[in-house]
């Protein structure tokens, strides 16, 4: 019974939940009509039903890196090894990629679909954003707690690892009112870069640290996989504020700042796959 109640509470709190988030209209307000009108699309038909594919380019490359992610993170499962820093690095990039192919079906792929069809005004979330927030700094945190068993040990580690858990807990629950009251910037991406920033800059100082004392050649590779990120990052903000993607878009050229993004996260992947994952080690108490 107790069970049950459990079961029916947390269904209508879901339905609630969804409810606020369809309080939220995208800015500027856009009808289903102008939504198509702003962003490249494709139109086909499965069987009876009508599917329009929004940003097709961009949606593929975004499925691809999810799809390449989740891979190695499945390849860093498989190498294992009993190393705990493998094991929280596969947990990592199986979240991102998991999170890269929800953000691609809610941003560009079915974005039409989840946000605007049979509706007067389009939607400026969804549940398949909010799930992608939460995976996104999750990673992070995994990420942190593979860095704190292979690049520390003793307080630190256990400080690193504190901090990730809480990290992971805190951001939940700041998701979840975002969500349910609502509020818009709890839940928004700007809030997500906020919340990882502390922990990119912990990876470099650690790793840059270790390196100028050890030249450990592990510590090395890991300086080289965040500057690698950063310079992907900074690629992204430099080609978003150029104006260039609605310039390509009225030329027939479905580029985008987010192409940047994905493109050069496929390439840090295969670093991640090819350099540093057979390096990835146990750092030994």
């Amino acid at each position: 019974m107790m069970k049950r109640r459990a079961y029916s509470l947390a269904f209508l709190i879901l339905l609630t939940s969804c409810g606020r988030l369809d309080a939220i209209p995208y800015a500027p307000v856009q009808t289903p009509e102008t939504w198509l009108q702003i962003q490249p699309y494709v139109e086909f038909n499965i069987g009876s039903q009508n599917v329009i594919f929004v940003q097709p380019s961009t949606s593929i490359i975004v499925y691809l890196l999810g799809i390449i992610t989740v891979a190695v993170g499945l390849y860093f499962f498989r190498i294992r090894n009993g190393q705990r820093s493998r094991l929280w690095w596969g947990i990592a990039l199986l979240l991102w990629g998991l999170g890269a192919l929800l953000a691609g079906t809610s941003y560009e792929a079915f974005s039409y679909a989840i946000k605007c069809d049979g509706r007067d005004a389009c939607l400026w979330t969804s549940w398949w954003e909010i799930i992608y927030l939460l995976f996104s700094v999750w990673s992070i945190d995994a990420m942190m707690l593979a860095v704190a068993y292979s690049s520390a040990d003793g307080r630190l580690r256990k400080w690193l690892s504190g901090y990730a858990i809480a990290n992971a807990i805190l951001y939940f629950l700041v998701v979840m009112i975002g969500a349910f009251i609502p509020v818009k910037f709890l839940i928004s991406f700007e809030l997500l870069l906020i919340i990882s920033a502390p922990s990119i800059l912990a990876f470099f100082i650690l790793n840059g640290w270790r390196y100028s004392r050890y030249k450990e050649r592990l510590d090395f590779i890991y300086l080289g996989t965040w500057i690698w990120r950063g310079i992907t990052i900074a690629a992204y903000f430099l080609y978003l504020i150029s104006g260039n993607t609605a310039s390509l878009w009225v030329k027939g050229l479905w580029f985008s700042e987010n192409d940047v993004l994905h493109i050069g996260l496929i390439v840090w992947m295969m670093f991640i796959a090819r350099i540093l994952a057979p390096r990835v080690k146990d750092l030994i108490e």
